[in-house]
């Protein structure tokens, strides 16, 4: 599919293949993201097994990406949304978001957020909502 961006450039978007996974976990270092970057090959895992997994190339480089999981009628939770420092605030991750929702479009759209990336959630008119986190770790 391709993306139109709102300086006129145009950009691909393909479904996620196995040697996309080392400029995914490229960008999970450059994003300062270590959980993903440090536990690899559960990063992996968990990419080879959603359901919904899609890439941004610009000219074969990968720009962004969207990683979730969607039961196809109610949820639509996104694990990680995340566009390269470089092709930030050309409207690449509002677009991917559009793009995802209308695979799927009788769910609603459900994911965490940072406090750096509450503000673009909040302009997409997404509301926040409450909710909990336990992170598995393990123990000698």
């Amino acid at each position: 599919m391709e993306l139109k961006l709102k300086n006129g450039r145009s950009l691909t978007v393909r479904s996620y293949i196995e040697d996309d996974f080392k400029y995914i976990q490229k960008l999970n270092e450059e994003e300062h993201w270590t959980n993903l970057a440090a536990k690899k090959q559960d990063t992996k895992d968990a990419w080879n097994n959603s359901n919904v997994t899609f890439v941004v190339l610009d000219q074969g480089e990968i720009a962004g990406y969207i990683r979730g999981l969607t039961d196809q009628s109610m949820t639509l939770f996104i694990c990680e949304l995340l566009i390269s420092k470089d092709y930030r605030r050309l409207g690449i991750g509002q677009e991917l978001l559009q793009f995802v929702h209308r695979l799927y479009p009788k769910t609603r759209i459900e994911m965490l957020a940072s406090s750096t990336s509450r503000t673009f959630y909040e302009q997409q008119k997404y509301r926040p909502f409450y909710g909990f986190r336990k992170t598995y770790e393990e123990h000698d």
